[in-house]
């Protein structure tokens, strides 16, 4: 798989870079600041990008906005953001673009590098990943919950938000995948996500929980 790279710290660019790598990606394109970020991702196209949101020049939201600009130019570019900050607004803009796999991991809460290569891996197939922190400070953000819902279909819906699988939902919440399967299906329902060829109603779903 093909990687474009954005981190603007030397020793974590390049330790990034290696072990990537390592585990057979190629980093095709590694960038230290915001105005070359955009220019590598519409050059070299990447089956995933690994982006932080706060680089040169201002530290602010470069990296999210060049992700986003980029998701214009070519849709559906699979993007993982790894950050030590969450930026609520242009993270919720980049989430609730329903083209192409996005993540949000968060750097200081990533503790096993088997972790992280399943992360990018699963965001370059078309995965959903979020860090649950992100998912708890955008939720702070929009204080809008979803009153249909009960109070297990909102745990199973946080953890989808988060990017789990049934099974690991039903090992979550020490319930069977029958029960799990029953619960979506009925936040399907109460969300108006009806049955669709074109529409993946799971991220649908964890969309509109997030924007609540």
């Amino acid at each position: 798989m093909r990687v474009v790279l954005a981190e603007d710290l030397a020793l974590l660019r390049d330790g990034l870079t290696r072990l990537l790598e390592a585990y057979d990606f190629q980093v095709v394109a590694a960038v230290d600041n915001g105005p070359s970020l955009l220019p590598a991702l519409v050059e070299h196209r990447p089956d995933v990008a690994v982006v932080d949101v706060r680089l040169p020049p201002t530290f602010t939201d470069e990296g999210l906005q060049a992700a986003i600009s980029a998701r214009v130019v070519v849709p559906g570019l699979p993007v993982l953001v790894l950050s030590q900050h969450v930026e609520p607004l242009y993270a919720r803009e980049l989430l609730t673009d329903r083209n192409g796999g996005v993540g949000y991991l968060l750097k200081d809460r990533v503790s096993h590098v088997a972790q992280f290569v399943d992360a990018v891996r699963r965001v370059a197939r078309g995965g959903t990943v979020m860090d649950p922190e992100v998912v708890s400070q955008l939720l702070a953000r929009n204080q809008s919950p979803l009153a249909a819902l009960t109070a297990r279909e909102q745990d199973v819906i946080g953890l989808m938000a988060e990017g789990r699988s049934n099974g690991a939902i039903a090992g979550k919440l020490f319930i069977g995948e029958k029960a799990v399967s029953k619960h979506i299906n009925s936040i399907f329902t109460k969300l108006a996500l009806p049955p669709s060829d074109d529409d993946n109603r799971r991220v649908l779903a964890v969309l509109t929980y997030l924007n609540g």
